[in-house]
């Protein structure tokens, strides 16, 4: 009796201890999330310092700041960015940014849209500065945006071109006894070349080539007309890595003076016309975004749904696609009859074919009852590109990679890994044939390995198909410009694979127009993000494990992840040619 009295009183007092740890925790949550207004004071300069990642629409981390939970993840969003941008164009106490940006962690579409915004902003009249101990080569694009670009006496400054380097995984597959048995269509559908090669393929050597020169084109001429120095001495410059130390930066132009951090804050004193001994009031886009509200009054809505990651089938999450998810939130854009029109903002290299039709279909009915524009960011190809080709209008960045359009499927035969590798042999009985046509521990029969190419076949015919019906082109003239190919935004325009070139609010201006709500409209971004306790916990789960991860692996862990992601190849993949990251 005395057991059981003891039991349940041991329970009783760990509920309590829960539901006070909850009350606590809850009340601790909202003390920082209920933040004091922001007052701009007069004669501020909003402080623009680039140093998380870029997403699409911002993630809020209100334990960022606490030593209990260092890891989980804040990010900068591009839509509250440009934002506070725009809105500090028009704030008469903000008289100038100061952007410090040696890194940009983003594509360089997105910094594009970001380098536009600051362009907009110093027609205002006011003036924009950076500064930096170094700078890459994203960070000198977008910092070369700037009135006046001062370096660190000591500091380095990288402008040397673009590469991208590609990771082969046969010599691996080779010493393991694995055989990726391989099915695809066209020339430049190379996203399998890292499991059957061991260097680039001609045609994607072509392709790379092509867009990176594309790229840096148009990273050039920016340069060149902010900086008032020819393209072709640009070139020079960059092709023989002219400038490396920051005298070199000075003595060819590309940044103005050799500073140290208290005589930038002089700099900035005398643009703003306070003495030296006062205060500068520097405003940072943190504590800024909290000084204004960008709600708009208005019956008539714009909806940018926002869709970023690889495409997969189901829900997905905060870093993938989910077909499930996004079609739900199509399906519920396209009934309410307050929402006018749709923008489908894609950030996506592609993934699952089927989850990418879902989605095209969802997408199409939207269509026929909305405009549904496409606005592309840094990537949207094949499965990405599949989703933006049942839009109205494409809408992408000169420097957006896109295209793709091809499929592909692999198979892994372990039969040599198991038996030679691990001593593991199998057998198998079956009632049909082709009964164990997915089965992985045998090589498949020549019949199996064409009833699959059949399939990759009639899948590629249905995506030339309906990206034919979409853009209005002869399918054997967009067979011309598909075959996997990737290509940039500026490429894809030239040859009728994109509309328009802008950034996203071309893209919502072109919505509003077709709905013709142009004068009168509010515009939301779906999904809704999650209560702040809902989104901690679910990061606190996934990035956690993943920081740990990172910090195990170091230098090793872009391999792992390139591993990891072959899991992922389930059925057959709308996907671009390769992963790769522009140097």
């Amino acid at each position: 009796m005395n057991f059981l009295r003891n039991l349940l009183a041991s329970f009783l007092a760990l509920v309590i201890f829960t539901v006070l740890g909850i009350l606590v925790f809850v009340g601790i949550i909202g003390a920082l999330t209920q933040k004091e207004p922001v007052k701009v004071s007069e004669k501020s300069v909003l402080h623009i310092k680039l140093d998380k990642p870029i997403s699409e629409v911002e993630f809020n981390n209100p334990f960022a700041e606490l030593d209990m939970f260092p890891t989980a993840p804040t990010t900068i969003g591009l839509v509250q960015l440009k934002e506070a941008i725009r809105n500090a164009k028009d704030d008469n106490n903000i008289k100038g940014i100061y952007l410090e940006a040696p890194f940009v962690m983003a594509g360089m579409a997105a910094t594009e849209e970001i380098r536009d915004a600051l362009n907009d902003f110093k027609s205002s009249g006011k003036f924009v500065v950076a500064f930096s101990e170094f700078y890459s080569e994203g960070g000198y694009y977008l910092s070369s945006v700037a009135d006046k670009v001062y370096m660190h006496p000591e500091g380095s400054l990288e402008l040397n071109g673009l590469s991208a380097n590609l990771t082969f995984f046969k010599g691996l597959f080779d010493k393991l006894d694995i055989e990726p048995q391989i099915f695809r269509v066209g020339d430049f559908k190379s996203a399998v070349e890292p499991f059957m090669r061991k260097d680039m393929s001609e045609e994607n050597r072509l392709q790379l080539t092509s867009m990176l020169n594309s790229v840096y084109g148009n990273v050039i001429a920016k340069i060149a007309e902010s900086r008032g120095i020819a393209p072709e001495k640009l070139v020079e410059i960059s092709d023989n890595m002219l400038v490396r130390r920051p005298k070199q930066a000075i003595e060819y132009h590309l940044a103005d003076e050799l500073v140290y951090f208290d005589q930038v804050v002089s700099a900035l004193k005398t643009e703003i016309g306070i003495e030296e001994d006062e205060d500068l009031n520097l405003i940072s886009y943190e504590k800024y975004k909290e000084s204004f509200s960008t709600y708009t009054s208005s019956d008539n809505e714009v909806a940018v749904i926002v869709a970023s990651g690889d495409i997969i089938s189901g829900k997905g999450d905060v870093n993938t696609i989910g077909s499930e998810k996004f079609s739900e939130e199509i399906r519920k854009a396209r009934k309410d009859d307050g929402i006018k029109a749709i923008v489908i903002r894609i950030n996506s290299p592609g993934g699952s074919f089927v989850a990418s039709d879902v989605m095209w279909r969802e997408i199409r009915l939207a269509s026929e009852q909305k405009p549904v524009i496409a606005s592309m960011s840094d990537v949207a190809a094949s499965g990405g590109y599949y989703m933006a080709m049942a839009c109205d209008t494409i809408v992408a960045q000169p420097n957006t990679i896109t295209g793709s359009i091809g499929i592909f499927g692999i198979i892994f035969n372990l039969q040599g890994f198991l038996n030679n590798k691990l001593g593991i042999t199998n057998d198998e009985v079956k009632t049909g044939e082709l009964s164990s046509i997915y089965n992985m521990t045998r090589p498949l029969t020549e019949q199996e390995k064409q009833i699959i190419q059949n399939d990759v076949e009639d899948g590629y015919e249905t995506f030339i198909t309906k990206a034919a019906q979409g853009r209005g082109m002869d399918v054997e003239e967009l067979k011309k410009i598909a075959s996997g190919r990737v290509w940039t935004g500026s490429q894809a325009k030239a040859n009728g694979l994109v509309d328009v070139l802008g950034d996203l609010e071309t893209a919502i201006e072109i919505a509003a127009a077709k709905a013709n709500v142009q004068d009168n409209y509010k515009v939301r971004y779906y999904p809704k993000q999650q209560s702040i306790f809902e989104e901690f916990m679910k990061e606190l789960e996934g990035e956690r494990s993943a920081e740990m991860i990172k910090e195990e692996m170091g230098e090793f862990y872009p391999y792992m992840e390139s591993a990891r992601k072959v899991k992922e190849l389930n059925g057959l993949q709308a996907r671009m040619p390769y992963e790769f990251r522009l140097n």
